[in-house]
């Protein structure tokens, strides 16, 4: 099989798979969602069940009306109800993948990370992934984290390691990441505490904690996707110049590189929440539908790949 090295690959190769993944989305109510939902089940890879609050319901209606298959509707009072609606699709098992729709994020993660009824695993920490496709570049680059944990502790980036590491190998297909623990020199020092982290991680990859990886670091954004800049530099690693997936040291760094990529290099970037009992797309509502669309396959390969488990061919 071979590796998926762009976006446009992936509904192809879910539907390889010969599954259709089921999506909770909460309170559907926007044109964008509405496209991401058309799209997925015409490009045949995932059906729906919709948290719809009473009086929005228009745009569900007239998908499920169109798709009765593959489109189930649950009514909600207001917002969050509709999330914890969603949400107790997946706790339950009916759905392997929460998708927020045009409700506030807060909605959405109230439900998620509520203790009794909530997705969070417990004693997981809960981060974001995200997927990027970069003109000129001729692989996917993941990187963390840009929208959930402020100042990232050995602990959770232990944990993000294990999560990243495993979807990178869900989408690509391929066996040994290259990681860069990214920073803005490439010496570690107490004046950096997240140096000293990045220590600790790379003596976990060299134990074998996140399975077959090189990880490397720390060392800047250039050094890690230039071979030119590591070779002036004096850099010696397999990582240099090759890294698939980027480790930033807090998430000021995550969320800046996201906005400059999209921006200044029209690159297509896909998100989604990990850590929980399935897969979380929360977008941004600025990003555009061909992001979210790629979102959601994302989310769909990550549920599919690690831990496979049946998905009907219609919601039931």
């Amino acid at each position: 099989m071979n590796p998926i090295v762009d976006l446009k690959t992936l509904p192809e190769r879910l539907r390889s798979l010969g599954e259709r993944v089921i999506v909770a989305v909460a309170s559907p109510a926007d044109s964008h969602t509405e496209e991401v939902i058309e799209r997925s089940v015409s490009e045949g890879f995932a059906d729906f069940i919709l948290t719809v609050v009473d009086g929005k319901q228009t745009i569900a209606e007239q998908l499920a009306t169109k798709h009765p298959q593959q489109i189930k509707i649950i009514n909600a009072s207001d917002d969050d109800d509709a999330a914890r609606k969603a949400v107790l699709e997946v706790r339950e098992g009916r759905a392997n993948v929460l998708m927020k729709g045009s409700l506030n994020t807060d909605n959405l993660l109230r439900a998620v990370l509520n203790k009794e009824q909530g997705i969070l695993v417990k004693g997981s920490v809960l981060t974001h992934i995200a997927v990027a496709e970069i003109p000129g570049m001729n692989r996917l680059m993941l990187f963390s984290d840009a929208a959930v944990i402020p100042f990232p502790t050995t602990e959770q980036l232990d944990a993000v390691m294990t999560y990243i590491t495993k979807t990178w190998r869900s989408l690509t297909g391929g066996t040994c990441p290259r990681v860069a623990l990214t920073h803005c020199t490439e010496k570690t020092s107490e004046k950096f505490p997240i140096t000293l982290a990045y220590q600790t991680i790379k003596q976990y990859a060299e134990e074998g904690r996140y399975g077959e990886v090189c990880v490397d670091g720390p060392m800047d954004v250039k050094t890690a996707c230039d071979a030119e800049s590591g070779a002036i530099k004096g850099i010696s690693s397999p990582v240099v110049g090759n890294a698939d997936i980027l480790i930033f040291p807090d998430i000021e760094a995550g969320n800046t590189f996201y906005k400059t990529i999209t921006f200044f290099a029209n690159a297509t970037v896909a998100g989604m929440l990990d850590g929980t009992t399935a897969p979380v797309v929360v977008t941004s509502r600025a990003d555009s539908a061909d992001s979210k669309f790629y979102s959601l396959a994302v989310a769909c390969m990550r549920s599919l790949t690690p831990n496979p488990s049946p998905v009907g061919r219609g919601v039931k």
